[in-house]
Formats: C-alpha cells, structure tokens, sequence
C-alpha cells in the first residue's frame, strides 16, 4: 500500500512539473535560472573567504608561533648561561634553579617546534584549498558572466519568438472564419470583388447605350446633309426634284336630311 501510494505521489509530481514547464513563462523561468547561478556564485564565494580565512588564521597562528619559538629559544639559552654561570660561583642552589627554567623552557620549546610544524602542514593544505577556492570563484565567475549575457540573447530569441506567433495567428486568421456568424476575408473579398465587376458591367453597358444613340444622330445628320446635297444636284440638272405626297385630308361627308 505504501509502495502504490509513493509511485502515485511520484506519478503527480512529474505530472504537475510537465504541466507546469508547459504553462510557464519562459522569461520568468529564464530570470530564475539567473537568480539561481547568482546565488550559487554567491554561496561559493562565501565558501571561498572561509577556506581563504582559514589560510590567513593559520598563517597568523604560525606566525606567532614563530616568534614564541624566538623566545622561549632565547629565554632557554639564558637559563642554561645563568646556569653555568651560577655553577662556576660555586651558588649550588641558583644553578640547580636556572638548571631546571631552562629544562622547562626547553620542554616548552620541544611542545610548541612540533606545533610548529603542524601549523605548517595546516598552512600548506590550506594554502592549496586557498587556491583551489580562488579557482573555482574564478571560474564560475566567468560561467556566471556568460549566462548573463546569454540571458539577453535568450530574452531578444523569446521576443521574436513571440512576435513570429502573432504573427502566425494573425496569417492563420486572414482565411479563417471569425465566428459562426462572421464571414470569413476571403468570402468578403469575393463578394466585394463580384459586386465591383458588376458595377463595372453596368458602367460599360450605360456608357454602351449613349455610345450607341451619338452614332445614330450623327448617321441621322450624315443622311440630312446627303439629301440636301441630292435636291441641289438636280437642280444644277435641271431635274424635278422629288415630291413627297402629301396625304390628302378626305372631308367627312355630311349626313342627308331626312325626308319629313
């Protein structure tokens, strides 16, 4: 039972991360990788002044040591001087005294050289952790640098990503329907277009029409002027001109009288 409950508990968490890594802002996830490298570099570096301290503190320890050494060597030498010096006036009781400052001096001496060399053992490992810390600072510094400016390349890509999917879209909805009552452009185009060549039709046609009757008044002249011309040809020829019949108006007879 436990063991389904922990895969079904697995099985929602990688479910919620896909669902989430689809929904999310690349941008933002972009500025948390950022943050994340920054913090990184910054935990690192405080990591880096600790081992670096850790080097100054022991390199100061032995310095100190160094000196004490200088000391208790000096004050050792003028215990065992004291002590001879005691011996040869014949004072037993002061040499066995400056006999037993410089043995305990010595056995001081004897603790702190091997101290000493400790410390040196410490300062050479952390010396080398010192440079190995530098390093990595150095490193993830220059790692840190050219995620940041990656960052702007990534940020500039993510916009004209953006800008390409508007306009993708907006190509898309050119010849695509709207809504279930809206035509889409294309059928508005078309329509448009019919209606315009129509008008255009009609505009030909009328302009057709007008065409037609100027033609027929200037054939209805031509044959005026040729007729005139005719009528003073026959006259030049001393021909009768033709005569156009008249209708002869009948008068309506009149009705009889009736006899009485």
């Amino acid at each position: 039972m436990f063991k389904s409950l922990k895969r079904w508990w697995k099985y929602l968490t990688a479910k919620s991360d896909a669902t989430l890594d689809e929904k999310a802002d690349p941008k933002v996830q972009l500025e948390q990788a950022i943050t994340e490298a920054q913090d990184q570099h910054r935990r690192l570096a405080e990591q880096a002044a600790n081992v670096i301290a850790n080097q100054k503190q022991t390199e100061m320890r032995l310095h100190r040591q160094m000196s004490d050494h200088d000391k208790l060597a000096a004050n050792t030498k003028q215990a065992v001087l004291m002590a001879d010096e005691a011996t040869k006036a014949g004072d037993t009781a002061k040499a066995t005294e400056y006999t037993n400052t410089a043995q305990t001096f010595a056995t001081q001496l004897i603790t702190l050289e091997a101290e000493i060399e400790e410390s040196k053992a410490m300062a050479l490992q952390c010396a080398a952790a010192s440079d190995q810390a530098k390093q990595a600072v150095s490193q993830n510094a220059a790692a840190l640098q050219q995620k940041l400016s990656e960052r702007h390349q990534l940020l500039s890509q993510l916009d004209q990503a953006k800008m390409q999917e508007q306009m993708n879209t907006a190509m898309a909805s050119i010849s695509e329907t709207v809504g279930q009552d809206t035509p889409s452009i294309d059928e508005v185009r078309d329509k448009i277009e019919a209606r315009y060549a129509k008008a255009k039709g009609m505009s030909e046609l009328s302009g057709q029409d007008v065409q037609n009757r100027m033609l027929e008044v200037e054939a209805a002249a031509t044959n005026t002027e040729a007729d005139a011309r005719l009528s003073e040809i026959r006259s030049q020829l001393g021909l009768a001109s033709d005569t156009v019949a008249e209708p002869v108006a009948v008068a309506a007879a009149e009705p009889q009288a009736v006899p009485a």
